[in-house]
């Protein structure tokens, strides 16, 4: 059992003794004084406390902007952490020079957090287009400058073959290997290896906070400056960090990221894709996880409804043993499902799409980047010679569960995709559905715009619609 928490802070090893669920972005501000980060929103949003993670991948260091306000102390044991003030040695970093240079900065507040995103987006070799430039500024708010100059900076550094992240050798991270228990003023923070070791844990300790990405788990632990008592972290558990690929499917251990999934899916299905990036930034999906974003039962969660449509099964695990299920059976009510107490989500499986088989989700939100669903709607049908033989239609963001529509289903079946067809299945979906009201949006706009999303696939299949960036 370790008292301190070890890691790399802007190149130097860090030993450091504090409780384990203390926010990065506190610890840095109040401990090294490392004010280049900010706190704006305290939600993981406005990419103003946005630092750089850092951890070994095939014999190599991988940097990352991840949001520092909802991450915890814990979660950087073993790794390397670097804020703006780390990115300048002798010389400016590439970025903050092109940043400089451009007049890319007014008030200054947002602009550290959009630097270590640039340089996160600079060391990963990523293409100097313009949709990986707003990708990865996607987490970013600037309400000064306008995005124009800031994207004229990354243009000229990505242009110029990117720039790499300074910081500590690779065989150094032996030094920093995470360790398996951290107990500092009160607080323990497990980090087991092996899923058997974390249902022997799950066991014993039922009320410990289960800890994945954090980026929901977090926004609470910040805005209300609550505390951890003990942490169960499924970061390190090897079956957990698995991907798997068979001639039918894709498999992910739950506590594989978004930003992984993303590589994997985005191939297969490519609206899929969108979504993903449309409702997590770089910093979310370089943390959130695939199986944390279906455990915490998020009504307005929408990696369910997508994933319900394509058919998802899910495999729970505890010392009983194993048990599988639809990914719809597994929501209930309210942040209710079936997961038991000793119980833990082990993995997930994907289809690959079969032929004829077309697949859309729709998100519909104030705002095109990282906003709350007001409706998310899943749509999957499979067809031959025109005729659709199975459908699967899922919702979520209109009440306590994501739920399929069978009904809906059942007017495509056996039928071509027509005006006639898609009515029938609008009416079924309005008819299925008992949305909520709330500042979002009214249940009567929630029901008609579900309706009219079976019209938008319908039209979307004949090549009529047109991506826009905001409905």
């Amino acid at each position: 059992m370790a008292n301190s928490i070890r890691f790399f802070l802007n190149g130097q090893k860090q030993d450091v003794t504090v409780r384990p669920d203390t926010t990065v972005l506190e610890w840095l501000r109040l401990g090294p004084r490392l004010t280049g980060t900010k706190e704006g929103c305290a939600e993981g949003d406005c990419g103003a406390c946005s630092v750089l993670l850092g951890d070994v991948s095939n014999g190599e260091i991988r940097y990352h902007a991840a949001n520092s306000c909802i991450m915890t102390m814990g979660q950087i044991d073993g790794r390397a952490l670097v804020t703006v003030e780390g990115l300048k040695g002798e010389t400016l970093h590439p970025i903050q020079a092109a940043m400089a240079e451009n007049g890319s900065s007014q008030c200054g507040f947002c602009t550290p957090g959009i630097v270590i995103s640039l340089a996160g987006l600079a060391a990963s070799g990523g293409q100097a287009d313009d949709h990986a430039i707003h990708d990865a500024l996607a987490g970013n708010l600037c309400r000064c400058t306008g995005y124009r100059p800031i994207v004229e900076a990354a243009r000229k550094v990505m242009g110029e073959g990117g720039a790499s992240i300074p910081g500590p050798a690779v065989a150094a991270f032996a030094e920093v290997e995470p360790a398996q228990q951290i107990a500092a003023s009160g607080a323990m923070f497990h980090q087991p290896r092996t899923l058997d070791d974390l249902l022997q844990l799950r066991h014993e300790k039922p009320r410990a906070v289960l800890l994945a990405g954090g980026t929901d788990l977090g926004v609470a632990l910040a805005d209300f400056h609550g505390d951890w008592g003990e942490v169960i972290s499924t970061a390190h558990v090897r079956e957990l960090r698995d991907i798997g690929e068979t001639p039918t499917h894709l498999s992910f251990g739950a506590a594989v990221t978004w930003e992984e999934v993303l590589a994997h899916v985005a191939p297969l299905y490519p609206s899929f894709a969108t979504l993903i990036r449309r409702f997590g930034s770089t910093q979310i999906r370089s943390m959130g996880t695939i199986g944390g974003n279906i455990g915490t039962a998020s009504p307005i969660g929408d990696g369910p409804p997508a994933l319900i449509a394509l058919g998802v099964e899910i495999e729970l695990a505890s010392l009983d043993g194993t048990r599988a299920m639809p990914l719809e059976d597994f929501f209930l009510d309210y942040r209710k499902t079936e997961l038991k107490p000793d119980e833990v989500i082990a993995s997930l499986r994907i289809p690959k799409p079969a032929a004829g088989q077309d697949f859309r989700v729709y998100k519909i939100s104030k705002r095109y980047d990282q906003d709350i669903s007001t409706v998310c709607g899943a749509f999957s049908v499979v067809r031959e010679d025109g005729i659709v033989r199975s459908a699967r239609i899922a919702f979520g963001g209109m009440a306590a569960i994501p739920k399929r529509v069978r009904e809906a289903e059942a007017a495509l079946v056996g039928r071509p995709i027509n005006e006639e067809t898609t009515r029938a299945s609008a009416a079924a979906i309005r008819d299925a559905l008992s949305p909520l009201s709330d500042w979002r949006g009214s249940a009567e706009y929630r029901s008609q715009v579900a309706a009219n999303l079976a019209e938008r696939f319908r039209r979307d299949l004949a090549g009529e619609v047109v991506e826009v960036m905001a409905l």
